[in-house]
């Protein structure tokens, strides 16, 4: 059965930091294809950082570039650091791998 689990959300201030992890479980290969999504109240489901092909090679929406990076941590496992956090990074964030989700992790940056 796969999983994908997700950590490390949480309350933050304005200018904080996070690191997101994902770990991912029960696929029958190496889940070179990785990526966090975020969706906050009331918008739709957005990608944020990914892994796009087993290279390594990684995307980023406009709106992280500089601030988030994503990391391959193990074979099966992802990170996202976040820095400089705004108010608006606020939503769940959520793992997907091959059309496989974890169930998401908060992050509120409030002050």
């Amino acid at each position: 059965q796969v999983r994908l689990v997700e950590s490390g959300g949480g309350l933050v201030e304005p200018g904080g930091s996070l690191r997101l992890s994902c770990e991912a479980s029960g696929f029958e290969y190496i889940p070179h294809v990785m990526s966090w999504y975020r969706q906050a109240p009331g918008k739709e489901r957005e990608l944020v950082a990914g892994f796009v092909s087993a290279g390594g090679s990684r995307r980023y929406a406009d709106s992280v570039k500089g601030r988030f990076v994503i990391s391959k941590d193990s074979m099966n496992s992802v990170s996202l650091q976040m820095n400089n956090l705004k108010s608006e990074d606020t939503g769940m964030y959520y793992c997907h791998a091959y059309g496989w989700w974890g169930q998401g992790t908060q992050v509120t940056v409030s002050a």
